[in-house]
């Protein structure tokens, strides 16, 4: 099968879980014996490649044009809301049109390359997916992996919203990552009878915690005051409202009235930094709370996994979730937020024989307090957890599984 994928992030430029699931699901695609393109953005100052091969998969990157100055007449006034934001709707648009042009007028038009599908994620693509489709007649999977209204907790662009929803309703096939998501999208208006579920997926080699020296993981530990026997309690993420930060930060005293000696280590960048690191301060908990504000390696990042002894993410919208699949796939039990839209609530086992952890309530700091009291306190059955975990990942989400899934869901497609 010949693949065109459309995908804002993409190594080397990758902001968040989208970026990590495009290279690696891509890269799969190609082992399978699938060609593969990949239209992504180029970086601000336009230093990147407009067109390479990587790892055997094409990678075009449009050159970015500044229409900023041109956008405010002709736009809605809740992108005008956004402030800086308008220029990255500005970028997206002529990302968008940019690529479609290319993949129509240049490789399909000009140099008789025949493309069965062509794939877009999020509304970051979908608007030159839709162009591709409409231009050349492909058929389109839209992938959805959250909405502007989960993200925003209801407070998004209608702009953005219906955009999605117009994708949805172009599109042949919408692919979602969750079951929990399905239900979302159907509650919003998506057709049903198109959605799919493809979940994400880990790469087990990479995460696997016999690859770390006990020297390494000790260095990281004592980068963040641990001592022997402390308890390191692991937040890695963007820091925004959905993703709970801050109950997790009000749960620590609860935390400490068990384990003294616990720190909560929180990992990641966003706008909420300024208020969390306030509210610790408040909390007069600065001793116990450790920030590190940076987009870490993912080296880096999974010798943090290595270093923990219980990884949380109490998110109150989680599409997904595949930070808690990292961590099980290190051996490490997870507390995870339950309600509303949770993946992780499809993802983690929380009773029975193949328990891997523990479901909260986001919204309820000693909720999430219990949980990682109940994962800390044993640790034969912390160890019980962690394997648990790496077990599930091995058998449900490599991502040789989840690549598979997905492109048979491409040929059911095509059947059509």
């Amino acid at each position: 099968m010949k693949i065109a994928v459309l995908v804002y992030e993409y190594p080397p430029k990758i902001v968040g879980g989208l970026g990590t699931y495009a290279a690696e699901i891509t890269r799969k695609f190609v082992l399978m014996d699938h060609d593969v393109t990949v239209f992504t953005m180029n970086d601000d100052g336009g230093t990147l490649s407009t067109r390479e091969i990587w790892r055997g998969i094409e990678i075009h990157r449009p050159l970015h044009l500044d229409v900023s100055d041109s956008l405010p007449d002709v736009i809605a006034d809740d992108i005008k809301k956004w402030g800086r934001g308008l220029n990255l709707f500005g970028k997206l648009l002529v990302y968008n049109y940019l690529t479609a042009s290319k993949l129509v007028n240049e490789l399909i038009k000009k140099e008789g390359v025949n493309y069965d599908v062509v794939v877009a994620h999020d509304w970051l693509s979908v608007m030159g997916g839709i162009t591709v489709k409409k231009e050349s007649g492909l058929p389109l999977a839209f992938h959805v992996h959250s909405t502007e209204k989960g993200r925003t907790l209801g407070n998004g662009s209608s702009v953005v919203s219906n955009i999605e929803l117009r994708g949805a309703t172009i599109a042949d096939m919408i692919i979602t990552v969750s079951y929990a998501m399905k239900d979302e999208l159907i509650q919003l208006g998506f057709p049903k009878d198109k959605i799919e579920v493809s979940y994400n997926g880990v790469d087990p080699q990479k995460y696997n915690p016999d690859n770390f020296a006990a020297e390494d993981v000790r260095r990281t530990r004592e980068y963040y005051g641990m001592k022997d026997g402390d308890f390191m309690i692991l937040f890695l993420g963007r820091l925004v409202g959905v993703k709970g930060v801050d109950k997790l930060i009000m749960a620590m005293p609860h935390v400490l009235t068990k384990f003294p000696t616990a720190k909560l280590v929180i990992v990641g960048v966003g706008e909420l930094q300024e208020y969390l690191t306030n509210l610790t301060r408040t909390m007069r908990l600065e001793q116990y709370v450790k920030f590190r504000f940076d987009f870490i390696p993912e080296e880096e990042r999974i010798l943090h996994y290595a270093a923990c002894d219980v990884a949380v993410f109490p998110s109150f919208y989680e599409p997904f979730g595949i930070v808690a699949l990292e961590a099980m796939s290190m051996k490490k039990p997870v507390v995870v937020g339950a309600t509303g839209v949770s993946g992780m609530r499809e993802i983690v086992i929380c009773r029975g024989e193949e328990q891997c952890g523990y479901h909260v309530d986001p919204n309820n700091p000693s909720d999430i307090a219990w949980g990682i009291i109940n994962a800390l306190e044993n640790p034969e059955k912390r160890k019980w957890l962690g394997e648990n975990g790496r077990k599930r990942v091995l058998n449900e989400f490599t991502w040789t599984k989840i690549a598979e899934k997905t492109v048979e869901l491409y040929e059911k497609i095509l059947k059509r």
